[in-house]
């Protein structure tokens, strides 16, 4: 209850302050969107599955989110940062779908 209080609040403050993004990061941005997704994805797999552990969610969350930054910073510095920004978000969305049904057929059993 207390996750989705903080996401309710999170989002309301964010409606209403309207944060700006450093134009230095929007690049990383999305990127990082698509990375959290994927450890929520996990989390809410894991939580269904009854192997959820906060620390590992919490180790997943953050690491998900700095690699794949990181893997298309390295992109953009060496060039090719629209192709491996493109490969992250291939490899990330297959874990989100696999994840997506595996929830599927955890609530649905189907």
């Amino acid at each position: 209850m207390i996750a989705v209080v903080g996401l309710v609040v999170g989002v309301v403050v964010g409606l209403v302050l309207r944060p700006v993004v450093p134009s230095a990061v929007e690049p990383y941005l999305p990127i990082a969107v698509v990375a959290a997704l994927d450890a929520v994805f996990g989390g809410i797999r894991a939580m269904l599955d009854g192997i959820f552990d906060d620390k590992v969610f919490v180790v997943s969350f953050l690491s998900n989110v700095v690699v794949a930054a990181l893997i298309v910073f390295l992109g953009d510095k060496l060039g090719v940062g629209a192709q491996l920004s493109t490969g992250v978000v291939v490899v990330l969305g297959i874990r989100i779908f696999s994840n997506a049904a595996a929830i599927r057929r955890h609530v649905f059993r189907a």
